[in-house]
């Protein structure tokens, strides 16, 4: 299995539109952050989590041949306003897709984007994706997934574990009990937003309270804002890293 992390930046990207920061105008590669989203590969299929913001440009970067499913985290914008560039692998392999979230998120997303579900003949629309309501743990080629309820704020959000392998984007708490579904992991994926507070999100220090308490063997900090150069990774704990866009971690 492979993940790929397509996005690992904020819902405004980085860099952010207007500014001139010093994380903005970096020369660093690794500080261009597109919205957040990860791919899974297992068996040769594609596991898209989230249809980020720039999705198409992700798409292109990482030379991704076809989407197999897709899986949602929540309905924000940033995660979700990338839908419509699914079309393109339509146009290719005509297949309507599998996605899959909690039925606030599908009905929240099918409401928004209705034609993605159902098509508009007469604008000459497919449908694309058929939803599936996630409701506990289940696999896809080979993979096993178990949804991780999360809080977003006062909203709630779905974390991800494939196999050994958590995802864990958009988030403030990890209730009890989701934390006792996260044990003996190899990797962690976290959002880490930035070095202050923010109540959507846990921050730097927020994120590496959840690492002591789950020590994994691996952490990855990702959905950064501006606030956060990549080179002060090298400030983090030991087996604490950020995300940066392309990133590929190659798993048993």
């Amino acid at each position: 299995m492979k993940i790929f992390i397509l996005g690992s930046g904020t819902s405004t990207g980085v860099p952010m539109v207007g500014c001139r920061c010093p994380v903005c105008t970096s020369q660093d590669p690794r500080d261009k952050r597109t919205r957040a989203s990860i791919l899974v590969e297992t068996a040769g299929r594609y596991i898209l989590v989230d249809t980020s913001t720039d999705f198409r440009k992700q798409a292109i970067r990482e030379k991704i041949p076809h989407i197999d499913a897709v899986l949602f985290t929540h309905s924000h914008a940033d995660h979700i306003h990338g839908i419509d560039d699914l079309r393109g692998f339509h146009f290719i392999h005509k297949r309507v897709i599998p996605c899959y979230g909690t039925t606030e998120t599908i009905d929240t997303i099918a409401g928004n984007f209705s034609y993605i579900f159902k098509g508009l003949e007469t604008a000459g629309y497919a449908p694309l994706l058929e939803p599936h309501s996630v409701t506990g743990p289940f696999s896809l080629f080979g993979c096993d997934i178990v949804p991780i309820p999360l809080m977003h704020g006062t909203m709630t959000a779905t974390g991800y574990r494939f196999n050994d392998t958590a995802y864990l984007t958009d988030c403030s708490l990890i209730p009890d009990p989701s934390m006792a579904k996260l044990t003996g992991l190899d990797v962690l994926i976290i959002d880490a937003l930035r070095y202050t507070p923010h109540p959507n999100h846990f921050n730097i220090e927020g994120a590496l309270h959840v690492v002591e308490q789950l020590k994994p063997k691996r952490a990855i900090f990702t959905h950064l804002t501006h606030e956060v150069p990549y080179g002060d990774g090298e400030k983090l704990p030991a087996g604490v890293e950020f995300a940066f866009d392309g990133m590929t971690l190659e798993l048993l």
